[in-house]
């Protein structure tokens, strides 16, 4: 276990969207943050984004796996071999199929292997234990929006949205002491975000995203798709709650008659709908939207999320925090929290039944 003086650690996070491995350093002592360090990223080529979507939805010992398990460990070691000086590392993997209440969890990539590898300390499988003692497994990154809310000097309830391939929202009330305080923190998966449009762009006009949702802009969207979406039992259900990538894959389907342009528009659309829905799941309404992930850079996304919300919507960088970074920078968090025996989920995050620390400390040989 490590003492409890703050350690530089290093985190990293691949991402549902499949567009490559982020990489952050964080001085931490797994409570405070005391400072950010050096950033890096590794994008996945077209070729690779095509093995791991082809594993997307498989177990262990389905086919296809094996490659994919072995290009996330590869590519995580090159980018985690560039930073040096750092205590420990936190390593997500990537998901490729996610079913708490059936067959678990389940994130391709090996901790020993890298911890082997770098020849140093390697926390990884982090969501294993929450899903075994009843939990969702997900969302992960709130204790770390907890700890930012604090190192912002926020002093009233926020919400921080990820807009990735699935949207998420923690609502945080810094107020209180302790992330797994009852009342600190509500956190829970919004609906589908980038990934539809994503998948849309690729299927139709061979391009990875909407970049600035230029395509979005021009479109009109078919609020009958919105209404249908909006009655999935999803938006009823109660939180905390997660969401697999492919749990909405019918919503493809439903723009399929639409022209590029309105398709596109009527995801950005779901994409700030959802995120809208969940805010009723909130405690109380939050100040305001502080916004994550490749959403924040597509200003259609952010305009019609204001919209539907009410309230004032920014990029996290409006508060000195670094959106391309910050679930890598979570893990990097999260990891020093599991090697000092501090919980990383609690019943308002997950589900869980109790507070609860997850994760494996992987070694590398001889380490003591």
């Amino acid at each position: 276990m490590l003492k409890t003086a703050p350690v530089r650690a290093l985190g990293t996070m691949s991402g549902t969207s499949l567009d490559g491995v982020d990489a952050a350093v964080v001085l931490t002592d797994g409570v405070a943050i005391m400072g950010f360090g050096e950033t890096a990223y590794r994008p996945y080529t077209p070729g690779e984004r095509a093995v791991l979507a082809e594993a997307l939805g498989r177990w262990p010992d389905d086919p296809g796996v094996e490659e994919a398990v072995e290009l996330v460990e590869t590519a995580h070691a090159e980018v985690m071999a560039r930073f040096s000086d750092v205590a420990i590392a936190g390593f997500h993997g990537q998901t490729l199929a996610h079913d708490p209440r059936g067959r678990g969890t389940h994130q391709a990539g090996c901790g020993r292997v890298l911890a082997e590898v770098l020849g140093l300390p390697v926390v990884w499988d982090f969501r294993s234990a929450d899903v075994r003692l009843g939990g969702q497994g997900a969302p992960l990154a709130p204790f770390f929006h907890f700890a930012c809310a604090t190192w912002i000097g926020a002093r009233a309830p926020l919400a921080f949205v990820n807009l990735g391939g699935v949207g998420n929202l923690t609502w945080v009330d810094p107020r209180l002491d302790r992330p797994e305080a009852p009342g600190a923190l509500l956190a829970f998966d919004t609906g589908p975000a980038n990934a539809p449009i994503d998948d849309l762009m690729r299927a139709r006009l061979g391009q990875d995203c909407d970049r600035d949702g230029a395509l979005a802009a021009t479109g009109q969207v078919d609020q009958r798709v919105i209404a249908a979406f909006l009655a999935h039992p999803h938006f009823r259900r109660m939180p905390p709650k997660s969401l697999d990538r492919n749990d909405f894959a019918t919503l493809g389907a439903q723009v399929a008659g639409l022209s590029d342009a309105d398709a596109a528009a009527t995801l950005t659309a779901a994409a700030a709908a959802a995120v809208a829905a969940g805010l009723d799941h909130c405690p109380t309404r939050p100040d305001r939207l502080l916004v994550t992930g490749g959403g924040r850079s597509n200003p259609v996304m952010m305009e019609m999320l204001a919209a539907r919300s009410g309230l004032p919507v920014d990029p996290v960088e409006a508060v000195g925090l670094d959106g391309d970074m910050l679930e890598a920078q979570a893990f990097a968090y999260l990891a020093v929290r599991v090697a000092r025996g501090l919980p990383t989920t609690c019943p308002a995050t997950t589900g869980v039944a109790a507070a609860v620390g997850g994760g494996i400390v992987s070694r590398p040989p001889g380490a003591t």
